[in-house]
């Protein structure tokens, strides 16, 4: 008997703890929008590093990719172990959010980029903190708690870069 249980708890670490690691679809959609978010990230930072002319934008992206890329390795490991394929591509409103920031440059990509910094932070630190007060799956809780600070000084970082452009509501 003993043996058996050894097989079936080898046997569902195998398959992502399919039994155990069972994720509900709040936490799926929020590994999923966080996989996407941070991908965009890491995308829209290369993008100020080639474009910006502002040697704080330029280092901001840069600061983009490394955070986000180490998010997303985390997440990726979190997903894994749960038997979640997160996204590899970004959604259309981050695909639409390139392609205008693409055709921009020097101080004009610096205020649209910041701008938008600060309205994806906003944003993500408001879910990243919901998921690791509502979440089900401790994991995910955790990784949700331990990335939120991050987030939240980026967020600090992006709103003290953004007003030296112009105001944050000239495109509004």
């Amino acid at each position: 008997m003993g043996s058996a249980a050894q097989s079936t708890s080898a046997s569902n670490t195998q398959a992502g703890t399919a039994q155990s690691g069972k994720v509900s679809p709040a936490d799926k959609l929020f590994m999923r929008k966080a996989a996407r978010g941070g991908k965009a990230e890491v995308e829209l930072g290369k993008l100020a590093q080639e474009k910006a002319s502002s040697p704080e934008v330029k280092q901001f992206g840069q600061r983009m990719v490394t955070d986000h890329s180490q998010a997303a390795n985390q997440l990726k490991q979190v997903a894994e172990q749960k038997g979640v394929t997160l996204p590899d591509t970004l959604s259309a409103k981050d695909k639409a959010t390139k392609a205008r920031l693409e055709k921009l440059s020097g101080d004009q990509f610096d205020r649209a980029y910041m701008k938008d910094m600060v309205m994806d932070h906003t944003l993500d630190v408001r879910e990243f903190k919901n998921e690791a007060k509502t979440g089900k799956d401790p994991d995910l809780k955790n990784f949700a708690s331990q990335t939120a600070p991050t987030l939240e000084e980026h967020l600090k970082q992006a709103k003290s870069i953004a007003p030296k452009g112009s105001s944050q509501t000239a495109s509004r």
